[in-house]
């Protein structure tokens, strides 16, 4: 590993073999030089995913209103219940989606939304209902832990029994949305009117324990601190040796476009890498990790394989709550496809539980 990178050999060597790393150890790692951090997430990644396979999925973001009471100052994609352009959505809208999703080979929707003030509960198992109705073959990812927390206030109901009503009108896996960074100091800066840590951690921890399937987020380079990612990080290994219902994490970095925090600077490319490369390290029992397109551009994606993903997310046919931010990168299946090809993999299409879908494309030789 060179000289440069002599006291961080022992930490490297350990994570690359599945070691578990410490809290202290993890932010040393953010003074190790890049590309050591690369070489070592990557061989991290070889040995949970040896085959040349890469992955995506193929699904649509779909958001039921923009109407919330939370106020995220990180959030350009909220409205108040009176904005002109405030909206729920309505069936028709809803459906034309979902069957334009299903003809572009899409088998699953992320359906989330803000924390609207007056929707019950009844209208959100109505919804999954007809939703599982018209389409009984697609997934519904949806609601994520601050949803499912405001639909158990407004309800006066247990998250565990909101948890259940969902699931029983055809909710099947729950996104990891809203985590931010799950430090209290955080939340209390960026987003005070959203759950707390604790309480987006109960959310996935009673999902789990009702034999529910999640994944997990990070969304950084805000207002925390780097130990405060790790401090994030350390939260959802452990839920993680508890439950085993994470199937993937998704870190992506903050855009402060048309936000309230819009004065703060975007992260750059350097410092996503380095902190997704040191997430593979550190979380020893996640097996899938994805790059995050929608925020860096595929070029970084297909960089980011090398530095600890193994999957480039969905195609996204549609996403709007970034593109609120002026963010607006794009792309198609072929697209994907190709950048998994142009960095060295052979690309494979999967469902929400990393199962491939698709058949494979010869594998070129070595």
């Amino acid at each position: 590993m060179g000289t440069s990178g002599d006291r961080f050999r022992k930490i490297l060597c350990r994570a690359i073999d599945g070691k578990r790393l410490s809290v202290e150890e993890a932010l040393a790692l953010y003074e190790a030089p890049l590309p050591l951090l690369g070489e070592a997430a990557k061989a991290r990644t070889q040995k949970l995913h040896p085959s040349p396979f890469r992955t995506y999925h193929v699904d649509r973001n779909i958001n039921y209103t923009n109407i919330c009471v939370s106020g995220c100052r990180f959030c350009a994609f909220w409205r108040k219940p009176n904005s002109p352009d405030a909206f729920v959505i309505d069936w028709d809208t809803l459906r034309q989606k979902i069957e334009e999703t299903i003809a572009l080979g899409g088998d699953q929707i992320l359906l989330q939304g803000g924390l609207h003030p007056d929707l019950p509960l009844e209208w959100y198992e109505d919804l999954l209902r007809q939703i599982k109705r018209t389409f009984p073959g697609i997934n519904i990812h949806g609601f994520s832990p601050p949803e499912i927390h405001h639909l158990s206030k407004i309800s006066g109901l247990s998250v565990r029994d909101v948890l259940q009503r969902l699931r029983a009108a055809g909710l099947g896996t729950l996104p990891g949305g809203g985590a931010e960074i799950l430090v209290d100091r955080v939340r209390e800066s960026v987003s005070p009117h959203k759950v707390s840590a604790a309480g987006w951690l109960e959310v996935m921890q009673t999902w789990h324990h009702l034999g529910g399937r999640s994944s997990a987020t990070m969304m950084f380079g805000h207002v925390e601190t780097r130990q405060e990612r790790i401090e994030h990080l350390a939260k959802i290994r452990a839920l993680q040796d508890e439950t085993g219902g994470f199937i993937a994490f998704i870190p992506w970095t903050f855009q402060p476009g048309n936000t309230a925090l819009a004065n703060l600077p975007r992260v750059g490319t350097a410092e996503y890498l380095r902190t997704l490369a040191i997430a593979r390290l550190f979380l020893d029992n996640f097996v899938n990790i994805q790059a995050s397109w929608v925020t860096q551009g595929l070029a970084v994606a297909q960089v980011a394989l090398h530095f600890g993903a193994n999957d480039l997310g969905s195609v996204m046919i549609e996403e709007n709550v970034v593109a609120a931010t002026g963010v607006r990168f794009r792309t198609t299946e072929a697209e994907i496809r190709q950048a998994i090809r142009d960095a060295g993999f052979v690309p494979r299409r999967r469902n929400v539980y990393y199962q491939l879908i698709d058949a494979p494309e010869a594998i070129p030789p070595a």
